[in-house]
């Protein structure tokens, strides 16, 4: 089995602890009603369940803004080349009032296999995008997980 790390950081003009709420803590509810044709539901199962993915909740840390998971089941791990991926996400605050955010995934392959940079490139643009319009609804209403 071998291992592919990615790192990836973004910034926001959200404050950690509002994007925190949103992104991981109301998931269940927000993430359903801002993108209903992508996403039916969420089940915490002490776990996430869409239609596709299951993700098996690791760590939630409230109080440092730090979320890991793993995702045990699903589209990503179809193709015979991966027994799971972790991830670890973290949100820090930046000196403009805003967030610094770090995403680290670990691919974890089934045997020899070794991943290219664009097998994995249209499920960190998804990722990429549901935070996004997350960002776009915290901006649009101010009040929201304040």
């Amino acid at each position: 089995m071998g291992v592919f790390t990615r790192t990836d950081e973004y910034t926001s003009p959200i404050p950690p602890d509002r994007l925190f709420k949103a992104l991981v803590l109301d998931a269940h509810i927000l993430i359903p009603e801002l993108m209903p044709e992508a996403v039916k539901s969420i089940d915490n199962l002490k776990g996430s369940q869409l239609k596709s993915v299951i993700n098996r909740v690791d760590d939630v840390d409230e109080e440092n803004f730090v979320y890991a998971y793993t995702l045990v089941e699903g589209e990503p791990l179809v193709a015979e080349k991966l027994e799971y991926i972790t991830y670890k996400a973290r949100f820090e605050a930046a000196s403009d009032g805003g967030s610094k955010n770090r995403l680290v995934s670990n691919y974890y392959t089934k045997g020899d296999v070794v991943l290219k940079e664009e097998e994995i490139k249209a499920g960190r643009e998804r990722a990429l995008g549901m935070y996004r319009v997350v960002e776009a609804y915290l901006l649009q209403n101010p009040d929201a997980y304040a």
